[in-house]
Protein backbone atom coordinates (compact mmCIF):
# COMPACT_ATOMS: atom_id res chain seq x y z
CA UNK A 1 0.00 0.00 0.00
CA UNK A 2 2.78 2.43 0.09
CA UNK A 3 3.23 2.61 -3.99
CA UNK A 4 2.54 5.37 -6.34
CA UNK A 5 -0.54 4.57 -7.60
CA UNK A 6 -2.10 4.14 -3.77
CA UNK A 7 -0.96 7.91 -3.03
CA UNK A 8 -3.19 8.88 -6.64
CA UNK A 9 -6.16 6.43 -5.14
CA UNK A 10 -5.59 8.65 -1.34
CA UNK A 11 -5.56 11.75 -2.92
CA UNK A 12 -8.45 11.35 -4.62
CA UNK A 13 -10.85 9.37 -2.24
CA UNK A 14 -9.76 11.98 0.42
CA UNK A 15 -10.79 15.35 -1.69
CA UNK A 16 -13.95 15.62 0.38
CA UNK A 17 -11.27 16.99 2.94
CA UNK A 18 -9.76 19.40 0.95
CA UNK A 19 -12.70 22.16 1.13
CA UNK A 20 -11.81 23.30 4.69
CA UNK A 21 -7.38 23.24 5.31
CA UNK A 22 -5.75 24.74 2.06
CA UNK A 23 -4.58 27.53 4.26
CA UNK A 24 -0.27 28.16 4.60
CA UNK A 25 -0.46 29.21 8.20
CA UNK A 26 1.43 27.51 10.01
CA UNK A 27 -0.25 26.18 13.45
CA UNK A 28 1.54 27.71 16.79
CA UNK A 29 0.51 28.11 20.24
CA UNK A 30 -2.42 30.99 20.21
CA UNK A 31 0.15 33.09 22.22
CA UNK A 32 2.16 33.14 19.17
CA UNK A 33 -0.48 33.55 17.04
CA UNK A 34 -1.78 37.14 18.91
CA UNK A 35 1.69 38.15 18.05
CA UNK A 36 1.22 37.82 14.56
CA UNK A 37 -2.67 38.18 13.90
CA UNK A 38 -5.25 39.93 15.74
CA UNK A 39 -7.44 37.11 17.69
CA UNK A 40 -10.92 38.38 18.69
CA UNK A 41 -14.36 36.82 19.95
CA UNK A 42 -16.42 38.29 16.85
CA UNK A 43 -15.16 38.14 13.68
CA UNK A 44 -14.39 40.69 10.94
CA UNK A 45 -17.58 41.20 8.44
CA UNK A 46 -17.74 43.23 5.39
CA UNK A 47 -19.68 45.74 6.49
CA UNK A 48 -22.84 47.05 9.10
CA UNK A 49 -25.37 44.53 9.24
CA UNK A 50 -27.32 43.65 5.83
CA UNK A 51 -29.69 41.51 7.01
CA UNK A 52 -33.41 42.11 7.43
CA UNK A 53 -35.70 40.55 9.21
CA UNK A 54 -36.93 37.30 9.63
CA UNK A 55 -40.83 36.57 8.90
CA UNK A 56 -41.28 33.07 9.97
CA UNK A 57 -45.33 31.39 8.31
CA UNK A 58 -47.63 31.45 10.74
CA UNK A 59 -49.96 28.14 10.09
CA UNK A 60 -48.83 24.96 11.25
CA UNK A 61 -49.66 21.59 10.07
CA UNK A 62 -52.91 19.58 12.23
CA UNK A 63 -51.15 16.31 11.99
CA UNK A 64 -48.40 14.46 14.28
CA UNK A 65 -45.30 16.01 14.33
CA UNK A 66 -43.06 12.87 13.03
CA UNK A 67 -40.89 10.88 15.66
CA UNK A 68 -37.54 12.61 16.51
CA UNK A 69 -38.40 15.46 14.43
CA UNK A 70 -39.30 19.56 14.91
CA UNK A 71 -41.81 21.65 12.93
CA UNK A 72 -40.00 24.41 11.05
CA UNK A 73 -42.48 27.23 10.14
CA UNK A 74 -40.65 28.41 7.08
CA UNK A 75 -40.88 31.69 6.49
CA UNK A 76 -38.58 34.90 4.54
CA UNK A 77 -34.83 35.33 5.76
CA UNK A 78 -32.06 36.94 4.86
CA UNK A 79 -29.34 34.10 4.03
CA UNK A 80 -25.62 34.04 3.76
CA UNK A 81 -22.94 35.74 5.39
CA UNK A 82 -20.73 39.25 5.57
CA UNK A 83 -18.10 37.60 7.34
CA UNK A 84 -14.75 38.45 5.82
CA UNK A 85 -12.25 35.95 8.19
CA UNK A 86 -11.93 32.47 8.15
CA UNK A 87 -11.09 32.41 11.07
CA UNK A 88 -11.04 34.30 14.63
CA UNK A 89 -7.23 35.17 14.30
CA UNK A 90 -8.30 37.62 10.86
CA UNK A 91 -6.70 34.45 8.86
CA UNK A 92 -8.57 35.20 5.29
CA UNK A 93 -10.48 32.26 4.11
CA UNK A 94 -12.86 30.99 1.49
CA UNK A 95 -16.25 32.67 3.16
CA UNK A 96 -16.81 34.71 0.01
CA UNK A 97 -19.20 31.87 -1.34
CA UNK A 98 -21.13 33.00 0.90
CA UNK A 99 -21.70 36.52 -0.14
CA UNK A 100 -23.80 38.48 -1.30
CA UNK A 101 -26.74 38.23 1.57
CA UNK A 102 -30.25 37.59 -0.36
CA UNK A 103 -33.91 37.02 0.59
CA UNK A 104 -34.86 33.49 0.02
CA UNK A 105 -38.45 32.26 1.09
CA UNK A 106 -39.19 28.67 2.39
CA UNK A 107 -42.36 26.56 2.90
CA UNK A 108 -42.50 24.93 6.32
CA UNK A 109 -41.48 21.46 6.46
CA UNK A 110 -40.35 19.21 9.29
CA UNK A 111 -36.18 18.67 10.49
CA UNK A 112 -34.80 15.58 12.37
CA UNK A 113 -33.76 16.95 15.79
CA UNK A 114 -30.16 15.35 15.46
CA UNK A 115 -28.04 14.44 13.08
CA UNK A 116 -28.88 11.07 11.70
CA UNK A 117 -26.88 8.09 14.49
CA UNK A 118 -25.71 5.17 14.54
CA UNK A 119 -28.36 2.90 15.51
CA UNK A 120 -31.27 4.67 13.27
CA UNK A 121 -28.88 4.20 10.14
CA UNK A 122 -28.25 0.71 11.34
CA UNK A 123 -31.80 -0.20 11.37
CA UNK A 124 -31.85 1.14 7.40
CA UNK A 125 -28.88 -1.09 6.56
CA UNK A 126 -30.96 -3.78 8.32
CA UNK A 127 -33.90 -3.18 6.98
CA UNK A 128 -32.47 -2.91 3.08
CA UNK A 129 -28.88 -4.66 3.15
CA UNK A 130 -27.33 -1.71 2.08
CA UNK A 131 -23.92 -1.31 1.43
CA UNK A 132 -22.48 2.63 1.96
CA UNK A 133 -19.94 3.60 -0.77
CA UNK A 134 -16.85 3.38 1.98
CA UNK A 135 -17.83 -0.79 2.13
CA UNK A 136 -17.42 -1.63 -1.78
CA UNK A 137 -14.40 -2.24 -3.46
CA UNK A 138 -13.11 1.16 -6.16
CA UNK A 139 -13.12 0.47 -9.36
CA UNK A 140 -10.44 1.10 -12.07
CA UNK A 141 -13.03 2.16 -13.95
CA UNK A 142 -13.37 5.12 -11.05
CA UNK A 143 -9.44 5.23 -10.62
CA UNK A 144 -7.65 3.96 -13.65
CA UNK A 145 -4.58 5.05 -12.46
CA UNK A 146 -4.32 2.63 -9.18
CA UNK A 147 -3.32 -0.98 -9.41
CA UNK A 148 -5.63 -3.76 -8.65
CA UNK A 149 -3.90 -4.34 -4.87
CA UNK A 150 -4.47 -0.48 -4.11
CA UNK A 151 -9.02 -1.02 -4.61
CA UNK A 152 -9.09 -1.93 -1.53
CA UNK A 153 -12.62 -0.81 0.64
CA UNK A 154 -12.01 1.93 2.71
CA UNK A 155 -12.40 5.77 4.15
CA UNK A 156 -10.76 8.59 5.07
CA UNK A 157 -9.92 8.92 8.77
CA UNK A 158 -8.35 12.37 10.55
CA UNK A 159 -4.72 11.78 12.26
CA UNK A 160 -2.87 14.31 14.42
CA UNK A 161 0.36 15.19 13.70
CA UNK A 162 3.30 15.00 16.36
CA UNK A 163 4.14 18.40 16.07
CA UNK A 164 2.90 21.46 14.40
CA UNK A 165 2.76 21.47 10.72
CA UNK A 166 2.23 23.80 8.01
CA UNK A 167 -1.18 23.60 6.89
CA UNK A 168 -0.71 23.72 2.93
CA UNK A 169 -0.51 19.90 2.74
CA UNK A 170 -3.95 18.20 4.59
CA UNK A 171 -2.33 15.14 3.70
CA UNK A 172 -0.30 15.57 6.96
CA UNK A 173 -3.64 14.78 8.85
CA UNK A 174 -5.57 12.75 6.99
CA UNK A 175 -5.13 9.14 6.19
CA UNK A 176 -7.27 6.88 4.00
CA UNK A 177 -7.67 3.83 6.28
CA UNK A 178 -8.82 0.47 4.68
CA UNK A 179 -11.99 -1.02 6.54
CA UNK A 180 -12.67 2.36 7.72
CA UNK A 181 -16.74 2.86 6.90
CA UNK A 182 -19.37 3.84 9.18
CA UNK A 183 -19.60 0.46 11.56
CA UNK A 184 -15.43 0.77 11.76
CA UNK A 185 -14.94 4.70 12.08
CA UNK A 186 -11.27 4.86 12.98
CA UNK A 187 -10.55 1.58 10.63
CA UNK A 188 -11.37 -2.07 11.19
CA UNK A 189 -9.95 -2.53 14.70
CA UNK A 190 -12.48 0.20 16.32
CA UNK A 191 -16.44 -0.26 16.53
CA UNK A 192 -19.62 1.75 17.12
CA UNK A 193 -20.57 -0.53 19.87
CA UNK A 194 -21.97 1.73 22.65
CA UNK A 195 -21.84 4.57 20.20
CA UNK A 196 -25.44 3.92 19.12
CA UNK A 197 -25.97 7.93 19.90
CA UNK A 198 -23.76 9.09 17.86
CA UNK A 199 -23.75 10.42 14.67
CA UNK A 200 -23.28 7.87 11.91
CA UNK A 201 -20.00 9.09 9.49
CA UNK A 202 -18.40 7.58 6.55
CA UNK A 203 -21.29 8.44 4.48
CA UNK A 204 -20.89 10.00 1.29
CA UNK A 205 -24.48 11.86 -0.72
CA UNK A 206 -25.75 8.95 -2.30
CA UNK A 207 -25.80 6.51 0.88
CA UNK A 208 -27.34 9.45 2.85
CA UNK A 209 -30.39 10.16 0.05
CA UNK A 210 -30.59 6.57 0.15
CA UNK A 211 -31.37 6.61 4.04
CA UNK A 212 -33.88 9.25 3.62
CA UNK A 213 -35.84 7.52 1.42
CA UNK A 214 -35.59 4.59 2.87
CA UNK A 215 -37.19 7.14 5.91
CA UNK A 216 -39.83 8.88 4.04
CA UNK A 217 -37.81 11.91 4.21
CA UNK A 218 -35.35 13.65 2.14
CA UNK A 219 -32.07 16.11 2.28
CA UNK A 220 -32.47 19.52 3.13
CA UNK A 221 -31.98 22.13 0.71
CA UNK A 222 -29.05 24.55 1.51
CA UNK A 223 -31.45 27.19 2.08
CA UNK A 224 -34.01 24.84 4.22
CA UNK A 225 -30.99 23.74 6.49
CA UNK A 226 -29.95 27.42 7.04
CA UNK A 227 -33.55 28.86 7.92
CA UNK A 228 -33.43 26.03 10.62
CA UNK A 229 -30.17 27.14 11.62
CA UNK A 230 -30.63 30.37 12.24
CA UNK A 231 -34.22 29.15 14.43
CA UNK A 232 -36.24 32.19 13.66
CA UNK A 233 -33.49 34.71 14.63
CA UNK A 234 -32.27 37.62 12.54
CA UNK A 235 -28.54 37.51 11.16
CA UNK A 236 -26.82 36.20 14.15
CA UNK A 237 -23.24 34.16 13.83
CA UNK A 238 -24.31 31.08 15.23
CA UNK A 239 -27.19 28.96 15.55
CA UNK A 240 -27.58 30.34 19.65
CA UNK A 241 -26.92 33.94 19.15
CA UNK A 242 -23.66 36.08 18.77
CA UNK A 243 -21.14 35.64 21.26
CA UNK A 244 -18.87 32.35 21.04
CA UNK A 245 -19.23 31.51 24.52
CA UNK A 246 -21.73 32.94 26.19
CA UNK A 247 -21.81 33.28 29.90
CA UNK A 248 -18.15 31.18 29.34
CA UNK A 249 -19.41 28.18 27.73
CA UNK A 250 -18.81 26.49 24.12
CA UNK A 251 -22.37 25.98 22.97
CA UNK A 252 -20.97 23.18 19.89
CA UNK A 253 -18.66 20.52 20.06
CA UNK A 254 -15.41 21.98 18.41
CA UNK A 255 -11.94 21.70 18.40
CA UNK A 256 -10.49 24.19 20.78
CA UNK A 257 -6.44 24.09 21.02
CA UNK A 258 -3.39 23.51 18.49
CA UNK A 259 -4.87 22.10 15.45
CA UNK A 260 -3.81 19.35 14.10
CA UNK A 261 -1.08 18.47 17.13
CA UNK A 262 -1.56 14.62 18.64
CA UNK A 263 -3.39 15.86 21.81
CA UNK A 264 -4.04 19.55 21.09
CA UNK A 265 -7.84 19.27 20.91
CA UNK A 266 -7.86 20.33 24.64
CA UNK A 267 -11.59 18.92 25.14
CA UNK A 268 -13.00 22.26 26.54
CA UNK A 269 -16.33 22.27 25.37
CA UNK A 270 -16.58 19.02 27.12
CA UNK A 271 -15.42 16.43 24.10
CA UNK A 272 -12.24 15.49 22.61
CA UNK A 273 -13.07 14.31 19.08
CA UNK A 274 -16.85 13.39 18.08
CA UNK A 275 -19.71 13.51 20.39
CA UNK A 276 -22.97 11.91 21.23
CA UNK A 277 -25.72 13.80 19.93
CA UNK A 278 -27.66 16.55 21.49
CA UNK A 279 -24.87 17.28 24.47
CA UNK A 280 -25.41 20.94 24.30
CA UNK A 281 -28.87 23.28 24.23
CA UNK A 282 -30.88 23.33 21.13
CA UNK A 283 -31.60 26.34 18.97
CA UNK A 284 -34.73 28.02 19.11
CA UNK A 285 -36.20 25.53 16.85
CA UNK A 286 -35.53 22.42 19.19
CA UNK A 287 -32.68 21.33 16.97
CA UNK A 288 -29.04 20.13 18.09
CA UNK A 289 -25.97 20.35 17.11
CA UNK A 290 -26.55 22.83 13.61
CA UNK A 291 -23.15 23.59 14.44
CA UNK A 292 -20.16 21.85 15.04
CA UNK A 293 -19.63 17.65 15.54
CA UNK A 294 -20.26 16.70 11.71
CA UNK A 295 -20.64 18.31 8.63
CA UNK A 296 -24.37 17.54 7.57
CA UNK A 297 -24.62 16.51 3.37
CA UNK A 298 -27.77 19.15 1.67
CA UNK A 299 -29.08 18.30 -1.92
CA UNK A 300 -27.54 21.58 -3.25
CA UNK A 301 -25.01 21.27 -5.59
CA UNK A 302 -22.04 23.55 -4.88
CA UNK A 303 -21.17 26.78 -7.28
CA UNK A 304 -19.05 29.28 -6.10
CA UNK A 305 -21.33 32.04 -7.45
CA UNK A 306 -25.16 30.65 -6.69
CA UNK A 307 -25.62 33.69 -4.10
CA UNK A 308 -24.34 36.05 -6.68
CA UNK A 309 -27.01 34.60 -9.34
CA UNK A 310 -29.86 34.53 -6.57
CA UNK A 311 -29.15 38.27 -5.61
CA UNK A 312 -29.03 40.10 -9.35
CA UNK A 313 -32.53 38.87 -9.49
CA UNK A 314 -33.09 41.69 -6.50
CA UNK A 315 -36.01 39.45 -5.53
CA UNK A 316 -36.80 37.29 -3.02
CA UNK A 317 -36.19 33.76 -4.35
CA UNK A 318 -38.48 30.89 -3.29
CA UNK A 319 -37.69 27.60 -2.06
CA UNK A 320 -34.91 27.82 -4.17
CA UNK A 321 -33.16 24.04 -5.05
CA UNK A 322 -29.63 25.23 -5.68
CA UNK A 323 -27.87 25.53 -9.52
CA UNK A 324 -28.46 22.97 -11.99
CA UNK A 325 -24.97 21.41 -11.91
CA UNK A 326 -21.69 21.97 -9.82
CA UNK A 327 -19.28 25.29 -10.61
CA UNK A 328 -16.10 26.04 -9.31
CA UNK A 329 -13.27 27.13 -11.64
CA UNK A 330 -10.75 26.11 -9.01
CA UNK A 331 -11.39 22.94 -9.01
CA UNK A 332 -13.00 21.63 -11.76
CA UNK A 333 -12.30 17.63 -11.84
CA UNK A 334 -14.75 17.64 -8.96
CA UNK A 335 -18.20 16.94 -8.71
CA UNK A 336 -19.38 18.35 -5.72
CA UNK A 337 -22.38 19.40 -3.03
CA UNK A 338 -22.56 21.47 -0.23
CA UNK A 339 -22.03 20.65 3.26
CA UNK A 340 -23.01 22.88 6.36
CA UNK A 341 -22.29 23.53 9.63
CA UNK A 342 -18.56 22.61 10.41
CA UNK A 343 -17.83 19.54 12.58
CA UNK A 344 -15.30 18.64 15.70
CA UNK A 345 -12.49 19.70 13.95
CA UNK A 346 -13.59 23.19 13.06
CA UNK A 347 -10.90 25.83 15.36
CA UNK A 348 -11.14 29.32 15.92
CA UNK A 349 -6.96 29.01 14.40
CA UNK A 350 -8.39 28.83 10.83
CA UNK A 351 -11.69 27.19 10.30
CA UNK A 352 -14.96 29.16 11.87
CA UNK A 353 -17.51 27.61 9.42
CA UNK A 354 -19.68 26.68 12.48
CA UNK A 355 -20.64 29.97 11.66
CA UNK A 356 -24.51 29.72 10.16
CA UNK A 357 -24.49 31.17 6.91
CA UNK A 358 -20.98 29.60 6.08
CA UNK A 359 -20.74 27.13 3.27
CA UNK A 360 -18.71 23.69 2.83
CA UNK A 361 -18.74 21.81 0.22
CA UNK A 362 -18.03 17.74 -0.53
CA UNK A 363 -17.19 15.55 -3.52
CA UNK A 364 -20.17 13.23 -3.95
CA UNK A 365 -18.65 10.08 -3.92
CA UNK A 366 -15.65 10.74 -0.74
CA UNK A 367 -15.98 9.53 3.27
CA UNK A 368 -14.76 11.07 6.13
CA UNK A 369 -15.29 10.42 9.71
CA UNK A 370 -16.50 13.74 10.73
CA UNK A 371 -19.11 13.73 8.08
CA UNK A 372 -22.60 12.95 8.44
CA UNK A 373 -26.13 14.48 7.35
CA UNK A 374 -29.92 14.88 9.00
CA UNK A 375 -32.88 14.39 7.23
CA UNK A 376 -36.01 16.49 6.66
CA UNK A 377 -40.14 15.68 5.58
CA UNK A 378 -42.52 17.98 3.54
CA UNK A 379 -46.11 18.10 4.62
Amino acid sequence: MKNKTFWIFAILTISIISLAYGYTKLIVPKKEIAETAECHETPNTSEPSVFKPTIENKNKPSGKTPEGMVWIPGGEFSMGSNVEDESLCSIKGVTKDAAPIHRVYVDGYYMDKTEVTNEEFEKFVKATGYITVAEQKPTKEEFPTASEEDLVTGSVVFTPTPAAVNLNNFLQWWRYEPGADWRHPEGPQSTIKGKEKYPVVHVVYEDAAAYAKWAGKRLPTEAEWEFAARGGKTGNLYAWGNSLKPNGKFQANIYQGHFPIKDGDTGEDGFKGIAPTAQFAPNAYGLYDMAGNVWEWVNDWYSVDYYKSLAETGKTVKNPKGPDAYYDPSDPTEIKRVHRGGSFLCTDQYCTRYMVGTRGKGEIRSAANHVGFRCVKSI
